[in-house]
């Protein structure tokens, strides 16, 4: 979490600086934040019918949002509270991904109760595994029925 002095509004504009907030952080958490950052707005520009992201913020943390599209689910990251060896990407509770991730990537992530995939600041990050979560997030709705077409 940055300090509360780095905290943005609540909520911003896709035209607001958000990665201005990363700056907050601390350096190796902040590295490993925008990497995850560009990970998904990468997974986002390959994925059929995710279209441009609204990056923003949600809950004082960094949300990725399929709003032109309505195809995915939002996905959050941020520090863990108390936990500075961990970061996480959180997807919504009541989703279901959680249930998709563990059956594919069970063995691979550490995924934490019904929204948090758990990853170290410092260690090695199953790129192809969190990339492959990334892209059934962003395009939950839609796979589900429910985007907009």
């Amino acid at each position: 979490m940055p300090p509360a002095a780095a905290q943005s509004p609540t909520e911003a504009s896709a035209t607001a600086p958000v990665p201005v907030f990363y700056d907050g952080y601390p350096a190796g958490l902040r590295t490993r934040l925008l990497a995850l950052r560009a990970l998904i707005l990468r997974i986002a520009a390959v994925t059929d019918g995710v279209g441009p992201l609204d990056e923003t913020l949600k809950w004082g943390q960094p949300s990725f949002l399929t709003r032109q599209t309505g195809s995915g689910s939002t996905i959050r990251i941020d520090g863990r509270r108390g936990d500075p060896a961990h970061y996480a990407l959180y997807v919504h509770c009541r989703s279901g991904l959680m249930d998709e991730f563990r059956a594919l990537y069970g063995d691979v992530l550490h995924l934490e109760g019904d929204r948090a995939v758990v990853l170290p600041v410092d260690g090695e990050v199953p790129e192809d595994a969190l990339g492959h979560c990334i892209a059934l997030a962003l395009t939950h709705h839609r796979r589900k029925g429910r985007g907009r077409r």
